[in-house]
């Protein structure tokens, strides 16, 4: 599997190139990657959501490091592979799209199993599951922006669904109208959907 590193000063992260949203971080290369790996039985399973074979077996091949950012040491990846510059072909798109919309549903059903209460940190810092839910929701208004989809903010349910709709075809569309191509909007937005999912499902155990 190919990977690529973003190494900031204190935190490296370790993105799949060909599975969106299987991002995790570290410090150092060593760790990033081995963060990597420890997701890979809960990504198969959005994987399998999406209708994609994730492999059982798993090697990592890392074809590209780039150097991070402010950003990168906060806690978010913030700049794209070589890779995500180019095109994707027809087949790769659908495929990365539908992963994202499988990661809204991993999302969607972290939420439905959780109590509204989640487990605080040691000196009682974090969000609850709905605060959790609308970051996620108001972050990707700003994310659709760099693809040149705006929309006011949220006042009904259905907000949601018609940006993410909106988003999607943008996404389909292949075109880069903004500073983020399709394939790195579509990997950068993944990850902050299931690191957020994956924060419902740990807090609420």
């Amino acid at each position: 599997m190919r990977i690529y590193l973003e190494q900031g000063r204190t935190r490296t992260f370790a993105s799949a190139l060909d599975w969106p949203g299987w991002t995790r971080s570290g410090r150092g290369d060593e760790g990033a990657v081995d963060a990597l790996l420890d997701y890979a039985e809960r990504y198969a399973l959005v994987a399998a959501r999406a209708g994609a074979r994730f492999p059982t077996s798993v090697a990592l091949d890392v074809v590209e490091r780039v150097p991070g950012g402010a950003t990168t040491d906060f806690g978010a990846p913030e700049r794209a592979a070589t890779a995500d510059l180019e095109p994707l072909a027809t087949a790769a798109l659908s495929r990365h799209v539908a992963l994202l919309e499988s990661s809204w549903g991993t999302l969607a059903d972290a939420a439905a199993r959780s109590s509204a209460e989640l487990r605080k940190g040691p000196r009682g810092g974090g969000r609850d599951r709905d605060d959790v839910v609308r970051h996620v929701q108001d972050a990707e208004r700003a994310y659709a922006r760099k693809l040149g989809v705006r929309h006011p903010p949220y006042k009904q349910p259905g907000d949601v669904i018609a940006m993410r709709a909106d988003l999607v075809a943008a996404l389909r569309s292949g075109a880069t109208v903004g500073p983020w191509s399709s394939a790195y909007a579509i990997r950068r937005i993944a990850w902050h959907v299931l690191d957020h999912a994956w924060e419902i499902e740990d807090k609420s155990q």
